[in-house]
């Protein structure tokens, strides 16, 4: 199932997108999609729908994070091989963990905005994955029942802030939009190999990045039983997994970086695509951070 929610910021209704691509309104059979719908049982109820009895939603509509309520995000850095190279660290020998602030959710297509002052704003391509159930020690072989889904991540970062000010990621990490996530939520039954699909990302038209998330250093399964043994994931958190090469810190022999008027165009195979334009920093009053 590809699950979504839909319509306008902090007032989002659930979804889910038919086998002939048409959104169905899910609202009469759920408040809303958050942690508790990602239990393998509820997902299989809503695979038991009839969807064509579901109302059809039309016309242009604004897709919202695809879960509610996001309890954490657990992110890994330098998970490609080559993006560690052109970083100019070392290949990790075990994953590198550090958590992203749940105020940089943002929508698939909503403007991505820029930190103020900010002249080192990068892009990450990510897959992530969405927890349907709480891990605490799990191994590598109890990991995949634990998954509920995919989807597409970016991982912006403002690299001046996380790499210049301290010893702690997160001051680069955390900022308002810099957390895009979805289309949607593809359940994980519908992804026969989460550890092999194509990913890409343009600037300005320009191809970026490219890769394949088979060459991860950690592949997810070894992702979530490491995680799981210092976080306790519960469901709703969302994980995400590393950024292939191609950043714009990483371009030679100068770096580009993100700036007002930049579009963003980025995707995973089989988990859909985000579109993105580049603003400059202003004040956000409470509506737009809901």
């Amino acid at each position: 199932m590809k699950l979504c929610r839909f319509g306008p910021r902090g007032a989002e209704k659930p979804g889910l997108y038919d086998k002939a691509g048409k959104l169905r309104d899910l609202s009469g059979v759920i408040s809303d999609f958050g942690p508790a719908e990602l239990s393998r049982e509820s997902l299989h109820r809503l695979s038991g729908l009839d969807l064509e009895s579901l109302p059809e939603v039309g016309g242009d509509v604004r897709l919202g994070v695809p879960v509610a309520r996001i309890p954490q995000i657990v992110a890994i850095g330098l998970n490609y091989e080559d993006h560690a190279i052109e970083a100019n660290l070392p290949i990790p020998a075990e994953p590198a963990t550090f958590l992203k602030s749940v105020s940089s959710l943002n929508g698939p297509y909503d403007d991505v905005m820029l930190p103020k002052d900010s002249e080192h704003s990068d892009w990450e391509l990510e897959l992530g994955v969405f927890i349907g159930k709480t891990a605490r020690y799990v191994t590598e072989a109890e990991a995949p029942g634990h998954i509920a889904g995919y989807c597409v991540v970016n991982d912006l970062s403002e690299r001046f802030n996380q790499k210049q000010r301290g010893s702690q990621w997160s001051k680069g990490k955390g900022a308002d939009t810099f957390c895009p996530v979805g289309p949607w939520l593809v359940t994980a039954d519908e992804v026969a190999n989460a550890n092999d699909l194509a990913m890409y990302l343009y600037v300005n038209g320009v191809r970026r990045q490219v890769g394949n998330t088979r060459t991860m250093i950690f592949n997810v399964p070894q992702i979530i039983a490491y995680v799981s043994r210092y976080i306790t994931l519960h469901p709703g958190d969302l994980v995400i997994t590393g950024t292939p090469p191609g950043v714009g810190e990483g371009i030679k022999p100068d770096p580009i970086y993100l700036k007002a008027g930049d579009e963003m165009r980025f995707g995973i195979e089989q988990l859909g695509e985000q579109t993105h334009q580049v603003v400059a920093w202003r004040h956000l009053d409470q509506k737009e951070l809901s």
